[in-house]
């Protein structure tokens, strides 16, 4: 038979016993805090903005989704999506208050050193630039364009505003006594032979003071054949200025050719501030569809974003019939680079960096690249 153990010799056997059955459980009741941050749910802010994130039919698909969904798959991760319009989540990230700030961010959203300050980025997931979009101008858009130009309604309505009173002026004093300028018995000729005179005289037609019989009349022709020299000259200004307008957008080259033009971008956008930083005065748009959306009405005369979005929205768009008459102009104004936004020092950055390298070195990305982007 075996020899009993001793009181001493058991309790220190005992006390073995239970240190060694505690490091065996202690592990799988409490995880390690790389662990823990991992298997917690995220939230994931996404902002529309295709080709990189598209919201359709209650789904949200595009390049930067896909490649989140790669990433997010292989590390095990779990998360919900949270939809912000694009200008909201660039003011979120940059927001003094991080109560607001999810735990990621997806979309077209350009690493800069300002919002460094706030938040950080993961690895670069594309390279663009910034571009231009206009409205392209033919001959006879440029013409249509010139009519329909407030400035160019304004001065016709002046115009004929004061042919009429000079009209109805020289009516008064003539019409009984001056049968060569007023020789009409019908109603229409009544009244278009006093407007046809006061057009000559805003135009610096042939009618001289010689023409009319009283001394009333020839002082006030003399007077208006001198000052119509002035009118003239101020209406074709306007009517000069408001034409360069309508063709002046297919010369635009460089931002200085904006600053007569009705520029829109988005806004919190690094767009926006290289406008801002150029001291070229912009209007904002909460999100890029609507900023295309006013460039193609005529609400807007140029755009700045990234090129990326503008090639892709105005393609996607013409094969809708919709934005013909818009194009993206080949000039690189400044490099964009767009990553996943992440809270500052997140514990996911590392993980999340490893796993979007190895998941652009696959195929299946260059190929998605290729479909939304035709590179």
């Amino acid at each position: 038979m075996p020899k009993l153990l001793s009181g001493s010799t058991a309790i220190l056997t005992l006390r073995l016993i239970l240190l060694v059955t505690s490091l065996t459980i202690a592990p799988a009741a409490f995880p390690a805090s790389g662990d823990e941050a991992t298997s917690a749910p995220l939230t994931v802010a996404v902002a529309e903005c295709p080709p990189f994130v598209i919201f359709e039919d209650g789904q949200y698909s595009g390049l930067a989704v896909y490649l989140w969904e790669q990433v997010g798959s292989e590390l095990g991760l779990s998360w919900s999506y949270a939809e912000y319009p694009l200008g909201s989540l660039l003011e979120t990230v940059t927001s003094e208050d991080r109560a607001e700030l999810p735990d990621v961010g997806v979309s077209c959203t350009s690493v800069t050193a300002e919002r460094e300050e706030y938040i950080d980025f993961s690895h670069s997931f594309n390279e663009t630039y910034t571009a231009i979009a206009v409205r392209e101008t033919t001959l006879w858009s440029a013409v249509t364009g010139f009519f329909a130009s407030p400035q160019v309604l304004k001065a016709v309505l002046i115009v004929l505003g004061i042919a009429v009173l000079i009209g109805a002026v020289f009516y008064l004093l003539e019409h009984r006594i001056n049968k060569k300028l007023f020789s009409s018995n019908s109603i229409a000729g009544r009244v278009l032979e006093p407007v046809i005179i006061g057009l000559m005289f805003v135009t610096s037609g042939p009618i001289r003071f010689y023409r009319f019989k009283t001394l009333t009349a020839r002082v006030l022709a003399t007077i208006l054949t001198l000052s119509s020299t002035f009118l003239i000259a101020g209406i074709t200004a306007v009517l000069a200025s408001s034409f360069t307008l309508n063709t002046m957008q297919t010369e635009v080259r460089t931002l200085d050719d904006l600053r007569n033009l009705q520029v829109g971008a988005l806004s919190a956008s690094t767009s926006s501030d290289l406008l801002r930083g150029n001291g070229i005065r912009h209007q904002t748009r909460p999100d890029l569809d609507t900023l295309v959306s006013d460039l193609d009405t005529g609400d807007l005369d140029a755009i700045v974003s990234d090129a990326a979005f503008l090639q892709y929205r105005i393609n996607q768009g013409k094969q809708q019939g919709q934005f013909k008459s818009l194009t993206v102009l080949p000039y690189e104004l400044e490099a964009q680079n767009y990553a996943f936004i992440l809270t500052q020092d997140s514990p996911l950055r590392e993980k999340i960096n490893r796993a979007l390298l190895s998941a652009r070195m696959q195929r299946d990305w260059r190929d998605k690249v290729a479909e939304y982007l035709g590179e």
